[in-house]
């Protein structure tokens, strides 16, 4: 019990120590203490940041290395607090301007006249819990045109790879923007739930011209053999393309797919085949149970079937009615 106790206070004391601020911004040469001494490079604030470590970066353009390794990303650490959208002079979070500060998060590190050599994966999370959280970046130029079985990160996630393969990776994701990524599956964002569960909560984002060859441009989410459950609320999906799922692929192989979409949106999205929204897929004895409220459909286009189809029971009201659209599987 004294060493049980014992543990308990030096956790509470190691978290204690781990609340502190990391200043980010492009071009300063400081240590992160401040604004005034702020790093310069977003990779030195993860490499100090521990639990409970919170990291506010300033607008500028932020890549995963000063080299030509397209499999560098930003690996964020479990229990940081990611900040972008500011000025580079605030005192809190609530003086962010998200609209004015952009923090972006590239990855073009090679030839700018070529997409073809960007990172594979810009951002990287991997069983990381909801403590975790990153709010107001653009993270664009993204190409996972590698080579590889389905759910390796060379060829999905070009914008983000959220990794809950073997183990749980939920970290909450807000403000922001999936611009101009591509990949094989899920462009913007891929959600891997191989043998472990990846449920993380998403709200107010945007997925925007993203292309996935295949399936999910905007966010693919894989219950393969596991378990991929996120919520996703009040975000947009626009002008993303894809063969299935423009805008969102939920996919159930031989394990379970539940997410929860709410108050979304979704404009000129195309799909080559089905899904010019959302595309479900289930086999293996697999689950694909997405709920479906609130959102807009208008303007997506496929070549075969509606805005929302798959290998469910399609139960879509009106689709043109934010507040009428209810959508719930019969798996």
């Amino acid at each position: 019990m004294k060493k049980l106790l014992l543990f308990t206070v030096c956790m509470s004391i190691l978290c204690s120590l781990g609340a502190q601020t990391i200043y980010v911004k492009a071009g300063s040469q400081g240590n992160g203490s401040s604004w005034d001494s702020a790093y310069g490079d977003l990779q030195q604030a993860l490499r100090h940041a521990v639990p409970g470590t919170r990291i506010w970066v300033a607008a500028g353009t932020y890549h995963p290395t000063k080299t030509a390794d397209r499999a560098a990303s930003f690996v964020i650490p479990e229990g940081v607090q990611l900040y972008g959208g500011f000025g580079g002079f605030e005192k809190s979070v609530q003086e962010r301007d998200l609209s004015t500060n952009l923090s972006v998060l590239s990855g073009e590190i090679g030839d700018p006249a070529s997409k073809e050599d960007n990172s594979y994966t810009i951002v990287y999370t991997k069983n990381v819990s909801p403590a975790t959280l990153i709010d107001g970046f653009l993270i664009q130029g993204g190409m996972a045109n590698g080579t590889g079985p389905e759910g390796d990160i060379r060829r999905c996630g070009a914008g983000w790879f959220n990794d809950g393969s073997n183990g749980d990776s939920s970290p909450e994701i807000r403000n922001c923007l999936f611009k101009n990524n591509q990949g094989r599956e899920g462009a913007g964002l891929y959600n891997y739930a191989l043998n472990g569960t990846a449920n993380p909560y998403i709200s107010n984002c945007r997925f925007i011209g993203n292309i996935a060859d295949l399936d999910g441009a905007g966010i693919f989410n894989d219950g393969t053999r596991g378990v991929c459950s996120p919520t996703i609320e009040g975000s947009l999906f626009e002008k993303n393309k894809a063969t299935y799922g423009a805008g969102i692929m939920n996919q159930g192989v031989a394990g379970e797919t539940r997410p929860e979409i709410r108050n979304c949106q979704f404009y000129g999205n195309m799909s080559y085949i089905r899904g010019s929204s959302i595309y479900n897929n289930r086999t293996d004895d697999g689950i694909c149970s997405p709920v479906i409220q609130g959102c807009l459909f208008e303007d997506n286009l496929a070549s075969v079937g509606r805005d929302v189809s798959g290998t469910i029971k399609d139960t879509v009201a009106d689709k043109k009615s934010k507040s009428n659209v209810i959508y719930r599987s019969g798996y």
